[in-house]
């Protein structure tokens, strides 16, 4: 996992072949209803109340108003009287501890947590061959956990962790055809990547036909990334490249940019004007967005005391190996930061970019980029849910960013990301309406999995079994 530790919605049209959407986790058997619900299907812009949605063999039989829904005599029924279903969240931007700090064998546990959070899909971010085997593993049924997308071993131009060093454009090509090959969804670029091998990594990807993903090194830069059609994470450069033309220099608070107290200088020299015109440029190239708001907002903008950190629900999980650079990293960013006004500027053109990306029938999906800035996974996600609401966005455009949105990128909309006759059955149960606040996407009743239903009392194990394997 790349650590940034240094101390310096509405459907859309893939643009480039789709991954394969078959189901990636078992599907339990059985038969049985969540009933007299209310139910936000996300296939429309209304929810359907006094509903019931009934479960065949891990798949939807039939869903609608309870009056006209037959639950056979012999079904387990699920009472939802007061309760809301939403289809199961997607995390596009995660990570496990297992991927550098806890023992491999501990991975499993951590997928419970992702589930526990109402995360039923994930894309893990910097590849492993852990990934691999946790993905046949979720296929055979031997295990339980979200559905896994997964990308390559970051590409980087120096020798990061689970990386592939790539200087050279004889190089890149070679590394793109070995994760291809190898089963990774996406080729993950990172940091260090010049323009000639960028468009190296880009070309052979498309001969591979696997799709790039990830950072926007300054020298590739956002215009080059809309052309590739590359998606695009963090908005990586985007605050470069909506500087006044008179700024000296182009280097602002993008990525770890963010850690050099000049660079936030620029804060101060933006063109409003740029940042409407980008965002439409990057809804206009279809490139789908997922800006990790709640990541970078809270490391970097928000000043928070180490009572409040520590009171996070997410905090016992964190290792103590990971724990403790990212504190020190911490303490030395907050010993001399941006001023309060430049931080809340930052915050205010994050978000405005966001909301211009959607205005202009652009696309973002949420990701959590957990677990890194001392904040665990799935916590993270409905964090960022709020943090989208935050920006402008409504609640169903927000949902729509961790439902509908990922589902179409990733080529699964007839698979998941509604609930409709015949999908997966991945969906959420709440004990409050996430239309009338988002945060309610965060009181979660029960999860099923393709069909496999888990209560609260089972998500909480799930999550403790993980905590002390975390922490040993």
């Amino acid at each position: 996992m790349r650590l940034f530790i240094l101390t310096g919605l509405l459907l859309a049209p893939c643009a480039l072949p789709a991954q394969s959407a078959k189901s990636r986790t078992a599907l339990a058997k059985g038969t049985w209803a969540i009933t007299d619900a209310t139910i936000i299907p996300m296939d429309r812009d209304s929810a359907i109340r006094n509903a019931t949605i009934l479960i065949r063999d891990g798949r939807i039989a039939d869903i609608g108003p309870a009056a006209r829904v037959a639950v056979p005599n012999d079904a387990r029924r699920i009472d939802g009287n007061g309760k809301w279903v939403i289809p199961g969240l997607v995390d596009m931007h995660g990570h496990l501890y297992a991927d550098e700090w806890v023992p491999d064998s501990v991975a499993p546990y951590e997928l419970g947590v992702y589930l526990a959070q109402g995360v039923t899909t994930a894309r893990l971010m910097i590849g492993t061959p852990v990934h691999h085997r946790l993905r046949a593993d979720l296929e055979a049924g031997r295990i339980v956990g979200p559905q896994l997308w997964i990308a390559s071993p970051q590409f980087a131009g120096q020798n990061d962790p689970n990386s592939k060093v790539v200087t050279t454009p004889v190089a890149a090509r070679a590394a793109v055809r070995e994760v291809a090959g190898a089963g990774y969804d996406f080729v993950k670029i990172t940091v260090d990547i010049t323009p000639e091998v960028y468009e190296a990594i880009v070309d052979e990807a498309q001969k591979s036909r696997i799709r790039v993903v990830g950072h926007v090194d300054p020298r590739v830069g956002v215009a080059r990334a809309l052309a590739a059609k590359q998606q695009i994470e963090h908005l990586d450069n985007y605050m470069e490249s909506v500087l006044v033309d008179s700024a000296i220099g182009r280097a602002s608070v993008s990525d770890v940019g963010a850690y050099r107290l000049k660079n936030w200088e620029t804060i101060d020299l933006v063109d409003p004007r740029k940042v409407e015109a980008l965002g439409g440029a990057t809804a206009r190239a279809g490139v789908y967005v997922t800006p990790t708001l709640a990541f970078f907002r809270l490391w970097f903008a928000t000043q928070l005391t180490d009572e409040e950190i520590r009171a996070r629900p997410d905090y016992p999980l964190i290792p103590p190996k990971m724990r403790d650079p990212y504190e020190r990293s911490r303490t030395q960013y907050w010993k001399n930061p941006p001023s309060a006004d430049r931080r809340a500027k930052y915050i205010a053109l994050r978000n405005r970019m966001v909301k211009a990306i959607v205005d202009s029938g652009g696309y973002i999906m949420a990701g959590s980029d957990g677990p890194g800035g001392l904040m665990g996974y799935g916590w993270t996600l409905h964090r960022e849910l709020a943090f989208l609401v935050d920006a402008g966005l409504t609640p169903m455009q927000a949902l729509a960013a961790a439902t509908t949105v990922p589902a179409r990128y990733i080529g699964a909309e007839r698979e998941w990301g509604t609930l409709s006759r015949g999908k997966r059955a991945d969906l959420v149960l709440l004990d409050a309406d996430p239309l009338a606040d988002i945060h309610n996407t965060s009181r979660i009743s029960g999860v099923s999995i393709g069909g496999k239903w888990l209560e609260r009392r089972e998500l909480d194990a799930m999550v403790e079994q993980a905590r002390v394997r975390l922490n040993p």
